[in-house]
């Protein structure tokens, strides 16, 4: 696929969608969602056919038609290493590569389980979103092929790029060339999107705008339930409407139409400040109607060239079903957790004290190397007197850092090794060179792995001041906090369970000779 022309559908699609809602949706699948504490869920959910799995080493685990690979694997156990934001005083554990393997193929149990109960069809958020992604993933790779048959047209020339530069002096060449061709692209498009609304017969039922105007107006000003924003909100769409509303028919083309539902889904992608101000009139809802027209349409055309077949929008369709049904299993688990009572949160507090008060801190410098072998090397350095900022300056990869505190809830596992550091002691070095003084190298510590990046690797710390964590007694304004933590361990053991409840229902293999050999701790 030419990239130009692939960019310049994008570009040109977002620019018929309210708030880039394409560039919206294909972010959206990138979020990750927290299901219990200490464990993050990846939203990829490989569905690649099983058959070779057994002849291709870099699978580590499939089940059903799922197979996770080694690098999904890497890739989650570095996440795991990371702590939960936010929890203060909690010791991190150890990762272990096939208690980690475990889950990830429990997830995509729970993925099938929720397949298997028909929640892609009965959950009307879930089904909206997956055709909004379906679409725009389908528009666009029509846009992208039709440009790409179009690049004779897309060419810009020297006089035309020379005659813009005299229009807006400001412009380089290269962004007066971007802009000529996406002028260009616009005004090709839109007359593809004209032939096309020719072709399959668009007929607006103006009719109806007027009910549509009247809906949208309850549904700003007079909504069911409470609300955040003055605006009208997607679970409004969902919730509030009766199905006779929601299919209420704006406009049809051949074997297809837009109802109500799709516009006012339309309208809630658009970021609240750029909402037309003119929806209580049929002008407006017909405005409105125009941008929304153009996705279904190209949706249409796409479909009758096979288009809805092409492998990669079939795979990133399947994906983002999998990361909602994964997020609706896990949020249905969560809901089933007991809601604490007020003496379980006490006894939960007085078993946990250290959880809860000011944990231990440190303010560190340090010295982050290439590998293990520049750390020693670094270290032999201070040894010898060399002092601190030299020694950073020849072998940092952040030769700008500054000293930082620091604590458990960003350290995890790593913070017991720093916490051996004393910032009152000098340690025992080679022989002094008059380079040093013992205050250049009080602290010292390392060398000592620590979170670097998206990687694990070997610093040189600098222990500069060290706070213990402080215990505090229960009161009532520390409820809510308690509460929360007991909420999680709750969760996360109706997660434990549930997981093992799927790994003994569906069958499942684990290469255990390919992960034997992973150590966590040394992910490159």
């Amino acid at each position: 696929m030419n990239s130009l022309s692939g960019k310049l559908a994008l570009y040109s699609l977002c620019l018929v969608m309210p708030a880039c809602a394409f560039c919206g949706a294909i972010a959206a699948t990138g979020q990750r969602r927290t299901e219990d504490r200490g464990q993050r869920t990846e939203p990829e959910a490989s569905a690649t056919g099983i058959r070779g799995a057994a002849e291709d080493p870099n699978i580590v685990a499939r089940i059903a038609d799922y197979v996770i690979t080694k690098q999904e694997l890497l890739k989650r156990l570095m996440n795991e290493l990371r702590p939960e934001p936010y929890e203060s005083g909690i010791q991190a554990e150890p990762v272990n590569a096939e208690i980690v393997l475990k889950k990830m193929i429990a997830e995509k149990a729970m993925i099938i389980e929720a397949r298997k109960s028909g929640l892609l069809g009965s959950n009307e958020e879930i089904r909206t979103s997956v055709k909004q992604l379906r679409d725009r993933n389908l528009a666009n790779l029509l846009l992208q092929k039709y440009l790409q048959s179009k690049q004779a047209d897309l060419m810009v020339t020297d006089a035309e790029i020379e005659q813009m530069l005299k229009t807006d002096p400001k412009l380089d060449r290269t962004r007066a060339q971007a802009t000529l061709q996406r002028t260009k692209a616009n005004r090709i498009l839109d007359d593809y999107y004209g032939q096309l609304y020719k072709k399959l017969n668009v007929q607006k039922v103006s009719a109806n705008f007027g009910r549509a105007g009247e809906i949208h107006q309850k549904l700003l000003y007079q909504p069911k339930k409470p609300r955040s924003g003055g605006w009208i909100g997607s679970g409004q769409v969902t919730d509030e409407l009766t199905p006779e509303e929601k299919n209420i028919v704006l406009a049809t083309y051949d074997k297809g139409k837009v109802t109500l539902e799709d516009w006012l889904i339309a309208l809630c992608e658009i970021v609240p400040p750029g909402r037309p101000k003119d929806l209580h009139t049929t002008q407006g809802v017909e405005r409105l109607l125009d941008r929304v027209l153009r996705i279904p349409i190209f949706v249409a055309e796409a479909e009758s060239l096979g288009l809805d077949k092409d492998e990669s929008i079939v795979q990133r369709v399947r994906q983002y079903e999998d990361m909602r049904l994964l997020g609706a299993a896990q949020m249905a688990i969560s809901e089933q957790a007991a809601e604490p009572n007020d003496q379980e949160i006490v006894t939960y507090f007085n078993s946990n004290k250290g959880l809860f008060g000011t944990p231990r801190r440190l303010k560190i410098d340090q010295i982050w190397c290439q590998d293990l072998k520049a750390a020693q090397k670094a270290k032999a350095e201070l040894e010898a007197g060399k002092d601190f900022e030299s020694v950073k300056k020849e072998f940092s990869l952040q030769k700008g850092s500054q000293p930082f505190d620091t604590s458990p809830d960003s350290e995890g596992m790593f913070f017991t090794d720093l916490w051996q550091g004393d910032p009152n002691t000098v340690p025992i070095l080679a022989p002094a060179t008059g380079r040093g003084t013992p205050a250049d190298r009080r602290g010292l510590t390392g060398p000592v792995r620590g979170f670097y990046s998206d990687a694990v690797k070997w610093r040189i710390a600098k222990i500069l001041e060290k706070k213990p964590a402080e215990v505090k007694e229960y009161s009532s304004d520390m409820k809510d906090q308690v509460k929360r933590g007991l909420s999680d361990e709750k969760r996360s053991s109706a997660f434990a369970k549930y997981r093992q409840e799927l790994l003994e229902k569906y069958p499942h293999q684990i290469y255990a000779d390919r992960i034997k050999d992973i150590d966590p701790l040394n992910i490159p």
